[in-house]
């Protein structure tokens, strides 16, 4: 993958009760282990997420708080043609043959934060969306959308 298809790749934790967001090189979209790596190194009172948009394709959110590793991807069909969802999909230990564009994974992954799984569902299901307007309606309810508006601009 190229680095000029990932949207943006970011860390965002909560740290004495405000969010920060923290820019990731882009490289780190490659490899899903790398990603986890990479998060660990944050201090974060809910676990630090991993947000990465790739050629207005897919989302994923990497939810790390100490070994505990949580995934969800927003597209299975872009398992089959981009390393970090067939990573995700993987590390799930996911069917990748579906035809169908579905969020998969732990899509209840933001539920203490304030979006439920059918929530964050519904949003990756609606095909009007691009991955980083779902991501900043996804930031704005958690309580981040300034901070990861002034990191992607």
């Amino acid at each position: 993958m190229a680095e000029e298809d990932v949207d943006f790749a970011v860390a965002a934790y909560r740290d004495d009760g405000r969010w920060h967001v923290v820019e990731l090189h882009p490289m780190l979209a490659e490899d899903v282990a790398e990603l986890s790596e990479a998060l660990a190194r944050f201090p974060s009172d809910v676990g630090v997420l991993g947000i990465v948009a790739v050629d207005d394709d897919f989302f994923v959110i990497m939810r790390r708080w100490g070994t505990e590793v949580r995934a969800m991807l927003s597209d299975v069909t872009a398992a089959e043609d981009w390393p970090l969802a067939a990573g995700i999909a993987e590390l799930l230990d996911l069917d990748t043959d579906d035809d169908e564009p579905l969020a998969v994974g732990d899509v209840a992954i933001l539920s203490d934060l304030g979006i439920s799984g059918p929530d964050l569902r519904a949003l990756c299901d609606d095909e009007d969306l691009y991955p980083e307007d779902i991501l900043m309606d996804v930031a704005g309810r958690i309580g981040f959308a300034a901070q990861l508006e002034a990191v992607i601009g």
